[in-house]
């Protein structure tokens, strides 16, 4: 266990670091009428297990992102992420269905939902989120997300709702704080054909948004770009992106359907472990 542990925290360290220098680079190379402020990074730790969480956490990393409600919660309540993770921000960029909303907010530490891709959902949040937290006024960080690429397997907004959909949310839902727009976007585009046009679909969003509801464009923010396109997301002005294999190793499903929810979470924490112990263990040097 102890040779699994050090190869974990030195594999994790390294593409963290990895994947910082990257953001950064990409930064670098953004257009000069853009910010020069890295984005957020959010570890998208889908599948694997707490221990991961916790080395990454270790090497000073603080936003992580799930995309099913189920391992969400069974994560965010661990204990050892409760003990050893005090600062971590949850962030949700799944599908979001009314029925798991509940379930949803009462995560701990839970930073943001990048999901939100209607008003009657926006509603059900706003209501729900009013009373989980009734005693508090913080509100909670919520994105719209945009199918930018109009695929039938995608989820999100028809673009042209964009703007009323958001101005909903500004006047009708005073729990949530509007924090930007999001895309999934089509998979694996080819830059040698041009620009990005889900990238590009998104900032026009953006600025539709801005023009018409008159926000600050600082304060509007757009997640987009992940483990395969986020260096020219960021490039083009992303604020926030998702990157997971690229930290955390090529994704494992124990289970038929990722969002099946196990027996009991120790059950699925302790499948999901072994798997990672596993390869780690094959990746194992010599102490010398």
């Amino acid at each position: 266990m102890w040779r699994v542990g050090m190869m974990s925290e030195e594999i994790i360290g390294q593409a963290l670091r990895s994947a910082v220098d990257r953001v950064n680079q990409a930064v670098a190379r953004r257009a000069k009428a853009l910010p020069a402020l890295p984005p957020r990074l959010v570890a998208v730790s889908k599948t694997k297990p707490p221990e991961m969480v916790i080395e990454a956490y270790k090497q000073g990393h603080r936003n992580f992102g799930e995309n099913y409600v189920n391992e969400l919660v069974d994560k965010a309540s661990n204990p050892e992420i409760l003990k050893s993770c005090p600062e971590i921000k949850w962030h949700f960029i799944g599908h979001l269905q009314k029925n798991n909303v509940n379930k949803l907010l009462g995560v701990p530490n839970l930073f943001m939902v990048e999901t939100v891709d209607s008003a009657k959902l926006a509603d059900k949040v706003n209501g729900s989120w009013q009373r989980i937290r009734a005693a508090s006024t913080q509100t909670l960080r919520i994105m719209v997300q945009i199918n930018t690429s109009g695929e039938q397997s995608k989820h999100g907004l028809p673009p042209e709702e964009t703007v009323n959909t958001v101005k909903h949310i500004l006047s009708q839902c005073s729990a949530l704080h509007f924090a930007g727009l999001m895309t999934i976007g089509r998979y694996g585009f080819d830059l040698n054909e041009g620009r990005n046009p889900d990238f590009e679909m998104l900032l026009s969003q953006r600025q539709k948004v801005c023009d018409n509801l008159n926000l600050p464009m600082e304060d509007v923010e757009l997640s987009m770009g992940m483990s395969n396109d986020f260096e020219n997301a960021i490039e083009v002005g992303s604020t926030n992106v998702r990157v997971g294999s690229i930290i955390f190793g090529n994704r494992d499903y124990p289970n038929s359907a990722a969002n099946t929810p196990s027996p009991s979470p120790e059950k699925k924490s302790k499948v999901v472990s072994e798997e990672a112990a596993k390869k780690m263990a094959r990746l194992t040097v010599s102490e010398h």
